[in-house]
């Protein structure tokens, strides 16, 4: 083989090998924060150039990015969502044991300009679930949550844990 050659195949292999590391800590790092959103029926929809609505711009289902931060105190976890372009009611927040909570949603798509077409729609638009595994057990009754700028806040103030406690074998 050439050295021309040896070079060129040695160039293809950092390549590729450069290629599928980017892709595994792409995957390690954002695999968790892909949710799935669903179209709702009756939700408006980009119109096509010729005024008509059409899904070639806004398929049923899409994935998009919805980074979550999971970060606790002696006495609480905080969990915040990024979630742009939402109102606070269009939340539902669920526990559905000590540890998963639940975050469901609606983002609506809204039309800025009644006479405009699009050509690229990269935002995710319908209902969506997310399920984040905590840490800790959290007391769902004192519990809150905010939203501001974008940016889910949910507090959890941790369960009290049964301290260590001694039991005796009584005589039967």
């Amino acid at each position: 083989m050439t050295h021309l050659a040896e070079q060129l195949k040695h160039g293809a292999g950092q390549a590729w090998e450069s290629l599928t590391e980017g892709w595994r800590e792409l995957g390690s790092r954002a695999g968790n924060a892909l949710t799935r959103f669903w179209s709702d029926a009756g939700d408006a929809q980009p119109a096509n150039a010729e005024g008509g609505k059409t899904d070639r711009w806004l398929p049923p289902a899409r994935w998009a990015f919805m980074a979550v931060d999971v970060y606790g105190a002696h006495d609480k976890l905080v969990v915040r969502i990024e979630a742009p372009g939402m109102a606070r009611e269009d939340f539902q927040i669920e526990m559905s044991s000590p540890e998963m909570l639940s975050v469901l949603g609606r983002k609506r798509y809204d039309r800025e300009h009644a006479d405009s077409s699009y050509a690229l729609v990269q935002c995710a638009y319908g209902t969506f679930r997310r399920d984040i595994q905590l840490p800790a057990p959290v007391d769902v009754e004192r519990a809150k949550a905010s939203y501001e700028a974008g940016v889910l806040r949910i507090e959890l103030p941790r369960r009290e844990l049964a301290s260590h406690r001694r039991i005796e074998v009584q005589m039967a």
